[in-house]
């Protein structure tokens, strides 16, 4: 039989439906966030298998059941490989049902974590993980180890409390910045405000969080709009990927602020705080700081900006991200935020 493969447009409803189906029947729930799928169609234009791409990343694949074992999902791993690779993207990712994790190895996928024994995660790098888990073993230090993981769009008052109370706990803190320049302050100008911030803590070790943190990979409903149950499942596999970059630092304690507004944030915390001590790291849950009887939130700071409102951030902010943001070099920055539509996380 001839089968065709061709992108679907999100405006063509009937095969979006029909896709839909597909991925119920093989027990897989389509993304509501993806920006590219494919169907793959027998002669008669029904859709016998699908795939898309979010970022960097693989996702939402099935072959109908009565067509399994023809190696449809070959091709559509390849159709999409395609133009992953027509937009720059060498770095892959994916994650799978453990069913069929062995089928995406055959595919030149290797594992790097597991959640919850259901989700296997995967990348088509032979020794990706283990080479950044390698780098990263070079900033082991002895005595009691912590981590922190922040996206600081931008660094306030909050995330240097924050630092300031998890390094004088720890002997290193390892502060892992979020890298993925899916925020409104780019991730050059994040990191350093970031390192500025905190210049004055002698034991913190600043790191990139590549794909491996708080990325498109590990975790997209951080930076996009997605039900509780979604957040909740990225959650999970983004702690599992952690929990492997924590042993290699011989990390013991994980900090992070109190979330009362932002739900992604929010549910990341009870994740948090429910999965990390089963690996044997505490979380440590820090109240937020306030200022005037508010507390302080990177949110505040941006809607501020976007109303041209910069004296007001003055309170809120280190020295060095208000010199920042009074420069000419941000004014780029400040353009990008007064034009968001949206400059609160959820």
């Amino acid at each position: 039989m001839a089968y065709s493969i061709s992108r679907v447009s999100p405006g063509d409803k009937r095969t979006m439906a029909e896709i839909d189906a597909l991925l119920v029947r093989e027990g897989i729930r389509r993304d509501r966030n993806l920006d590219y799928t494919c169907a793959m169609y027998d002669e008669g234009r029904r859709v016998v298998a699908t795939g898309s791409c979010f970022g960097c990343t693989l996702r939402c694949l099935a072959v109908s059941a009565a067509h399994q074992g023809e190696g449809l999902l070959n091709q559509v791993v390849t159709h999409l490989m395609e133009v992953q690779l027509e937009r720059g993207n060498l770095r892959l990712f994916l994650y799978t049902k453990e069913s069929t994790a062995k089928f995406f190895g055959d595919l030149g996928f290797y594992e790097i974590a597991r959640a919850d024994g259901a989700l296997v995660f995967m990348e088509n790098r032979r020794d990706g993980f283990g080479r950044y888990l390698r780098d990263l073993e070079q900033a082991r230090r002895p005595g009691r180890s912590a981590a922190l993981v922040m996206n600081a769009n931008p660094f306030t008052l909050g995330h240097r409390y924050l630092a300031e109370t998890a390094a004088a706990a720890c002997d290193t803190l390892h502060l892992f910045l979020v890298s993925e320049d899916a925020s409104l302050v780019p991730f050059s100008v994040r990191k350093e405000l970031a390192r500025a911030g905190t210049a004055h803590l002698d034991n913190v070790a600043l790191h990139d969080s590549g794909p491996y943190i708080i990325s498109s990979a590990t975790f997209p409903s951080y930076f996009l709009k997605d039900e509780a149950a979604v957040i909740d499942g990225h959650a999970r596999l983004d702690l599992a990927v952690f929990v492997h970059i924590a042993r290699a630092l011989d990390i013991t304690v994980r900090y992070v602020g109190e979330e009362p507004a932002s739900q992604v944030t929010g549910i990341y915390n009870q994740v948090m705080a429910s999965q990390l001590p089963r690996a044997g790291i505490d979380c440590v849950i820090v109240p937020r700081l306030a200022v005037s009887d508010e507390a302080v939130s990177a949110s505040t700071v941006r809607r501020l900006i976007q109303q041209g409102r910069l004296e007001e951030i003055r309170p809120l902010v280190p020295e060095s991200t208000y010199a920042y943001f009074t420069s000419p070099e941000a004014r780029p920055v400040i353009d990008r935020i007064r034009r968001a539509e949206h400059v609160v996380h959820y």
